[in-house]
């Protein structure tokens, strides 16, 4: 079996056949995240809150078996059985780096993500490594699991050494498997200054190359994958390289200012947002990937009788999506394949262990508004409104607009340092909390929660992902 690569615009196999990768992103799983995984926070956080709470050992048991149940073989062939052929596997550093003994390789991190990448090569899938999780964190976001809204990782010199050295190790542990497509260097930067995102590009390409030369790399735009304008002529010192663009809509979260009808002009402004992600490599004939994209999903437990219509309306921003995809044979990953509920292809059923424990906990969480990602912070907007206006009030307009604008606008910061970070900080104990007296057998029930088995499927959205990728094969 022969490497994929790039050719031009399309990804090829060794005979120069188009292949056109579509699935989805396994995230929440070796990089957790609180929407995703239902905790508050992030993930170093409630490792550390919950060894204090249970104890070292017991805490690593739990989520060492949380990383067993979460993919196993039924989700590999369930996700082949969709006509999926491609896995994106979101992985934290922590996992084979620990920050007090830096460059210094946990083998142990290999233990799960090479068998996730067997189970899917054995069902015939491709899977792209993506660092989601650098030292200091990439972006000023919770999935880059440094606790902050400030990406450090671009003002100290040694979280970028520690990445380049980790892509070593992972190249040379993976180089000569062909089920992998590429590599995913690093998950959504936000560089502030636009110059050091493209020098580090620089130096992980040649980092990487240097053991390596056949995986394909994808390098996500800045501002979480979304502005290639600094980007200039970087790419011709670039080997087999695609470039990820993270196409999410306005359309499919509770935040929209309007109803999605599917009208041309709504249609329209789907298309402009895509085209204008990839405006930079269009012009340079350069080979696009959709890393990331699409709608959340309202729950019945939150939303009730409204449940039904608003999905409706999400699964149409959702097609007319694929339609803009499919024209352009544009190879793509959804977020995400699996969660408790949100956004995944699959979610932990309500009746399970982890959800009956969290029941009340989890509907706190929706309440406080504390998950920044597609947050319905209606129960509590008059809380902050004031503190809102004061900002606006006393800072002139002209200072406003701190970068990532206009992705995060002054009541998106706001919502971030307050919410997302203040509040969640004094939830993650109570989170702990609930293990407090548990044994290893009750642990691990837990933990089974998110077996394929005691999963439910979005059978909607999974009808919708098979039906086009069938359309696109009956074209070739």
């Amino acid at each position: 079996m022969s490497f994929l690569k790039v050719s031009g615009t399309k990804i090829v196999d060794g005979e120069e056949k188009e292949v056109i990768l579509r699935g989805a992103g396994l995230g929440g799983w070796m990089n957790m995240e609180n929407f995703i995984s239902g905790y508050p926070g992030c993930e170093y956080q409630i490792r550390e809150a919950l060894a204090e709470a249970i104890g070292p050992e017991k805490s690593e048991f739990f989520f060492d078996k949380f990383l067993e149940h979460f993919f196993q073989d039924a989700d590999a062939a369930f996700f082949k059985s969709l006509g999926l052929n491609c896995i994106r596997i979101a992985f934290n550093y922590h996992h084979f780096e620990d920050d007090m003994n830096p460059r210094v390789l946990k083998e142990s991190g290999f233990k799960h993500l090479d068998r996730v990448i067997d189970l899917c090569a054995n069902h015939g899938i491709y899977t792209i490594l993506d660092l989601h999780t650098a030292p200091g964190g990439q972006n000023t976001d919770w999935h880059s699991d440094h606790g902050s809204h400030i990406a450090n990782f671009w003002n100290h010199k040694d979280f970028q050494d520690r990445t380049l050295w980790l892509w070593t190790e992972l190249a040379k542990h993976y180089k000569d498997n062909t089920w992998i497509a590429g590599y995913n260097p690093l998950n959504e930067p936000t560089d502030p200054k636009h110059t050091r995102v493209v020098e580090f590009y620089h130096k992980v390409h040649d980092t990487i190359r240097a053991v390596d030369a056949n995986h394909i790399i994808f390098f996500d735009g800045n501002t979480f994958a979304s502005d290639f304008s600094h980007f200039g002529d970087s790419h011709k010192r670039w080997t087999n390289t695609a470039y990820s663009i993270h196409d999410y809509s306005s359309f499919g979260f509770p935040a929209s200012t309007e109803r999605y009808e599917g009208t041309e002009e709504q249609k329209r402004r789907l298309r402009r947002s895509y085209e204008k992600k990839r405006e930079w490599m269009d012009e340079r004939g350069l080979c696009v990937w959709n890393g990331e994209w699409g709608p959340v999903y309202a729950r019945k437990q939150y939303e009730g009788g409204e449940t039904e219509g608003i999905n409706e309306t999400r699964y149409k921003v959702l097609q007319d999506q694929l339609e803009i995809y499919n024209k352009d044979r544009l190879s793509w990953s959804i977020w995400l394949y699996k969660d408790i509920g949100f956004q995944g292809m699959t979610f932990v059923s309500l009746s399970t262990p982890y959800m009956t424990l969290f029941k009340d906990f989890l509907a706190k969480k929706h309440r406080l508004a504390v998950d920044a990602w597609g947050a319905d912070d209606s129960a509590v907007k008059e809380v902050y409104k004031p503190l809102i206006e004061h900002v606006r009030h006393e800072i002139p307009q002209r200072f406003q607009n701190l970068y990532p604008f206009p992705v995060w606008k002054v009541e998106d910061r706001i919502a971030r340092l307050s919410r997302n970070i203040l509040v969640s900080e004094f939830l993650v104990k109570e989170w702990a909390e609930h293990f407090v007296g548990k044994s290893e057998e009750e642990l691990d029930e837990i933990a089974s929660s998110f077996r394929f088995e005691r999963c439910e499927k979005r059978e909607r959205l999974n009808e919708i992902l098979t039906a086009s990728t069938e359309a696109m094969k009956n074209q070739q």
